[in-house]
């Protein structure tokens, strides 16, 4: 190996006589040692130490007698470690030996002067060295003229800016250069002393035998570097300005603390830290929550506000110092006091109430006992939503709502991992800082519209939150710190509990809030409703009346609801109408009558009372009842008779279960022909056909079986259902009734329909008796049957006496309305 090296050790030197300017013979300059080199180039007239390491190499070290001439030519590759003549460039250059130094390695320590250019022409050996003819090639200086002379003082001048700009180069090379008054020595010297400069670029510089050219080119090679070198040393002032910059202000923000501190003042950030060590300190926090925010204080106390995280860290310490660790609302309720505030803003819902009674009963006299977890479900418009806000009301508790229709991240409830640039914490947590308390009443809104995707399950978030076994240390993913929810009165919505997962189902007390009756709906409607509107529309009780049988002819001809929302609504609309005569200068006093009703809302819109009466005037119409996620309804069972091979049709939009029920109702119907009086040839020569308005309604469960064995019978018979006659249950094939649920739904429905006969399984007995009060069931007959003959006895006519009455009661309620 041969290379250019800067430094030796070790050095033992090896006695070799110099020869400053050796002359070449004949003989010499036939055949002369050729020396191959990587990545080096050697000039004439430049002194040049190599490295020799191959062994080729140090055998012609070691073979030069007296004469001390070799040829250093370049290799075209550097990686070649045996060069042949192909590999070498064709020009090198003719130098002489003066020294040679044996190192540790074995390597031998050469330094070589450079005397002319040389051509290699044929080789004479090629091992165990190479040897071969060389034509020295004289540098032949240029006349003496401008051009040349413009050229070397340019070349002169850019070698000298370069040497003064590079922390490398020795400046002694200027007054070198300078000295030199050739111009083709001054190219080789120039080349020979840039380290810039590539192998290739050095090399045809070196093979370029006009001097004009070489200072050309060495010119441009000039020009470019130190284009490049003042480019760097430009960017280095940036940096170094910038960095003195960041220094400068340090060092000034440090000598401002100092000088505040003498003074006894302090800067904001100082401020800052010293509030929310306050703050802290004030919180109550836990120890273990303490000594977490006190590590991230200290560390946000050790940031420079320019810091990036410096917010974050700020942030996340305001979030901890603001919670209601130990902020509660500590007041001793008065059981009688909060039963009149229940009162007060709600009517009816005794089952709520008797609840919530008997939980401020037991926190009385155990005050360390965890929250319920209770879940309202029922129709829309019962009340749930503000029945919440009255508990906090009653419980002299801050109140907070968080609705969750429609949320499918995780995050709302637990919220984000302080990584997340943005991040906060989850709504509960949130729902806290605003109540300002620990033991708020919580309202998780809609818990039945919770939504699922990629973002996570929101549900199962949940989890953790309403379980009084674990909500204790509940742990928000931005906080990461235990929190205690025991404290708080968690209360969900919903309208059905189909969507809601059963491990979140189980964990919650669930509390059924049915529908209104009429009555109900007229009481709530005085002392609830138009007290609101008539406020809300800027009217006073003097301006305007609303009779009882008003609101009750509104409720049954305009609304079709459990709750109340449309009956407030409409009410709502007869109340503007009068601020708008008021406006327009009529000022008398309104008493609202059912022609005024008429006349401010319209015609009647549900004339569900006559429709039954109407649609069971004819044989194989029969109601049934139906319960919905908005409360209860009326379904009417249609069957008809032709001319057929015994067909059986079913419509109506009615799932499999439905279907199973109707096949069902007509095999005990058929089983039972001739207990009926039906002809067995009926069945053949006839098809049967069952309709269930409204047909684009999805509809499906086995509670209309009775309801459609009845109508069957009812058109097979030709004699009618009794008039304002409604029935539910599950229908087998030996003809017994099997219980059904949503009953008080169900029987609200009915009597808001103005049946006055309810058929129930006997088996739901106990439902009625529990769910229904006594002026509830007033008004209507209820009979519980145990088998389908019990359900005919009752729904059809067994004379000719009974079937006269039934056809008059339903003329006087057509008549009426």
């Amino acid at each position: 190996m041969a290379s250019e090296t800067k430094s030796t050790t070790n050095i033992e030197p090896i006695a070799v006589t110099p020869d400053q300017r050796p002359t070449l013979t004949e003989e010499q300059q036939k055949s002369i040692p050729v020396l191959p080199v990587r990545d080096t180039v050697l000039f004439p007239h430049a002194v040049l130490p190599l490295t020799v390491g191959r062994e080729s190499s140090i055998q012609l070290i070691n073979s030069l007698g007296e004469e001390k001439t070799i040829l250093v030519v370049a290799q075209r590759e550097a990686r070649v470690d045996a060069p042949q003549p192909t590999d070498l460039y064709a020009i090198g250059t003719l130098a002489t030996v003066h020294k040679v130094v044996k190192m540790p390695n074995q390597s031998l320590f050469v330094f070589t002067e450079g005397l002319t250019r040389g051509k290699l022409q044929d080789f004479s050996q090629l091992t165990p060295f190479l040897r071969a003819n060389v034509e020295p090639i004289p540098d032949a200086e240029p006349e003496a003229s401008p051009e040349i002379e413009a050229l070397q003082r340019n070349v002169l001048t850019l070698f000298q800016q370069i040497v003064a700009g590079s922390p490398t180069l020795s400046d002694e090379l200027q007054t070198v250069a300078i000295n030199i008054e050739e111009p083709g020595r001054l190219v080789d010297f120039v080349a020979s002393s840039l380290p810039f400069l590539s192998t290739k670029d050095k090399q045809e510089i070196l093979e370029t035998p006009d001097v004009s050219h070489r200072l050309q080119a060495i010119n441009h090679h000039l020009a470019k570097e130190l284009e490049v070198q003042q480019l760097r040393n430009k960017i280095q002032n940036e940096v170094q300005d910038q960095v003195q910059q960041s220094q400068r202000e340090y060092y000034l923000r440090e000598q401002m603390k100092a000088i505040q501190k003498e003074l006894g003042e302090q800067d904001e950030t100082q401020r800052d830290v010293e509030e929310l060590r306050q703050k802290i300190e004030a919180a109550g926090m836990p120890e273990e929550v303490k000594k977490e925010a006190t590590k991230e204080l200290n560390r946000l106390a050790r940031m420079s506000p320019m810091a990036a995280d410096y917010s974050v860290t700020r942030n996340y310490i305001e979030w901890l110092a603001v919670l209601p660790w130990a902020k509660s609302s500590g007041v001793v309720v008065d059981i009688k006091k909060a039963a009149e505030v229940l009162d007060a803003d709600h009517y009816d819902l005794k089952k709520v109430k008797d609840r919530i009674l008997d939980y401020l009963s037991v926190r009385r006299l155990k005050p360390s006992m965890k929250g319920p977890i209770l879940c309202f479900v029922g129709p829309p418009g019962v009340g749930k939503t503000s029945l919440g806000r009255s508990i906090a009301r009653a419980l002299e508790r801050k109140f907070v709502r968080l609705s969750l229709g429609g949320v499918h991240d995780e995050a709302e409830i637990r919220g984000h991992r302080r990584t997340y640039i943005g991040a906060l914490p989850g709504q509960i947590m949130q729902g806290l800082r605003r109540a300002e308390t620990n033991d708020p009443v919580f309202v998780l809104d809609e818990v039945d519209k919770l939504g699922r995707d990629f973002r996570g399950d929101p549900s199962s978030a949940l989890l953790e939150t309403l379980d009084p076994e674990q909500n204790s240390t509940f742990r928000d993913n931005y906080l990461d710190v235990p929190f205690d929810l025991s404290k708080v009165l968690f209360i969900c919505t919903a309208n059905m509990l189909d969507t809601i997962p059963e491990p979140l189902r189980d964990r919650m007390e669930i509390i059924e809030l049915q529908g209104y009756t009429e009555d109900d709906k007229a009481h709530i409607a005085e002392r609830y409703l138009i007290p609101k509107q008539i406020e809300e529309n800027g009217l006073t009780k003097e301006q305007i009346e609303f009779p009882e049988d008003s609101v009750r002819f509104i409720s049954r001809h305009y609304t079709r609801e459990a709750g109340v929302r449309n009956l407030e609504r409409n009410i709502g609309t007869v109340c503007r109408k009068q601020a708008r005569r008021i406006a327009e200068g009529n000022t008398e006093k309104l008493t609202v009558t059912r022609e005024v009703v008429q006349e401010f809302l319209g015609g009647i819109k549900i004339r569900i009372d006559t429709e039954i009466a109407e649609r069971t005037k004819r044989p194989g119409v029969a109601v049934g009842l139906a319960w919905t996620p908005a409360g209860g309804d009326i379904l009417f069972i249609e069957a008809n008779k032709m001319k057929g091979k015994g067909g059986f049709t079913m419509t109506g939009q009615i799932g499999q279960v439905m279907q199973e029920s109707m096949q069902a109702a007509l095999t005990w119907v058929r089983s039972n022909a001739e207990k009926l009086a039906i002809p067995e040839e009926f069945f053949k020569d006839h098809d049967i056909h069952i309709h269930v308005p409204a047909g684009a309604i999805p509809k499906d469960g086995p509670s209309a079986g009775v309801t459609m064995a009845t109508a069957l019978v009812s058109l097979l018979k030709d004699t009618p259902v009794r008039p304002l006659t409604g029935m539910t249950g599950e229908l087998t094939l030996s003809g017994n009734v099997l219980p059904i649920g949503g009953v008080k739904e169900k029987f609200l429905a009915a009597k808001r329909a103005g049946v006055k006969d309810i058929l129930f399984p006997a088996d739901n007995r106990m439902n009625v008796e529990e769910d229904l009060t006594p002026e509830q069931l007033e008004g209507v007959n209820l009979h519980f049957c145990s088998t389908i003959e019990e359900v005919l006895e009752v729904a059809l006519p067994g004379s000719r006496l009974e079937e006269r009455q039934d056809a008059e009661t339903r003329e006087r309620v057509l008549s009426n309305a």
